[in-house]
């Protein structure tokens, strides 16, 4: 496994379906995947493998932290497991859809071990806004 990398622009057509990318259907070898709504802007869909283990964490949390109790509730509410039809389209909840803003334009993007669904605007919006620390971050990883 490579991970989910690139982005790229898709439309959710009226019945709320989105494709996913190709190469994505490929790295998700074809398994369910659970969207969800963690993070402000975007909805973050894990497939099913990396979310075992996303679910091991939110019991920790649970168990060492009884008072995280109605966030984690909040989160697991809105979840949904999706699976890609014949063509690779999901079903994206019109709840889902207004909490992040996405209408119509999605922008798909690989974040390693999940995907990201992003209102374009948003996306660049978040992604052009300076990072004091970047270029730590970029020696660290990239040596």
């Amino acid at each position: 496994m490579t991970g989910f990398l690139g982005s790229f622009q898709h439309n959710i057509d009226e019945k709320g379906r989105l494709s996913l990318p190709a190469s994505f259907r490929r790295e998700g070898q074809d398994q369910p995947f659970v969207l969800v709504h963690v993070f402000p802007d975007a909805l973050t869909l894990y497939p099913r493998s990396a979310w075992a283990e996303v679910e091991g964490r939110l019991r920790e949390v649970l168990r060492l932290q009884p008072q995280a109790r109605p966030w984690v509730l909040k989160v697991t509410a809105n979840a949904c497991e999706v699976v890609p039809d014949k063509q690779g389209r999901i079903l994206v909840p019109q709840r889902l859809q207004d909490a992040v803003g996405i209408d119509g334009a999605t922008l798909v993007v690989g974040a390693i071990d999940r995907i990201e669904l992003w209102d374009p605007a948003r996306f660049t919006a978040a992604t052009e806004a300076p990072v004091p620390e970047a270029a730590r971050f970029m020696h660290q990883i990239f040596g």
